[in-house]
């Protein structure tokens, strides 16, 4: 078994897909549009399935809003320089409504530097730096 890919629900897809692309450096792999059903699918990730998860956007018509929900905790990518990504989220954030939520830095009794920023929507993102330390 493998893990495929993670689906969230998005208010405005574009936006969505703008911060995951410009923020985040995904790619866009493909859309699927069900107008009948009304809902639109964008799928992006670093690779495609099945040698990389995806991240699936959902835009269902007419929903611009969700509830968060208190179960929801966050995704977390792997990345070689976390400042620089937190400086793209800085300069999108008033375009995009994305925001840096914690500050590139170690983990509380550890030596993994972490980042968090959330995305349109609000999904929190973690951000772990690989390699060596900031």
């Amino acid at each position: 078994m493998r893990l495929l890919h993670t689906m969230l629900r998005v208010g405005h897809l574009q936006r969505a897909i703008d911060f995951y692309t410009q923020a985040l450096g995904m790619t866009l792999l493909r859309t699927v549009d069900r107008p009948e059903q009304q809902y639109t699918l964008a799928y992006l990730g670093y690779g495609r399935n099945p040698e990389h998860a995806e991240l699936e956007l959902t835009y269902n018509y007419g929903v611009e809003r969700y509830e968060m929900g208190t179960a929801y905790g966050h995704i977390a990518i792997g990345a070689d320089d976390i400042a620089a990504i937190c400086d793209k989220v800085r300069a999108l954030g008033p375009t995009l409504g994305a925001a840096v939520t914690r500050e590139p830095g170690a983990v509380k009794g550890g030596s993994t530097v972490i980042a968090f920023v959330t995305d349109p929507d609000g999904y929190k993102v973690e951000l772990i730096q690989h390699g060596t330390p900031m």
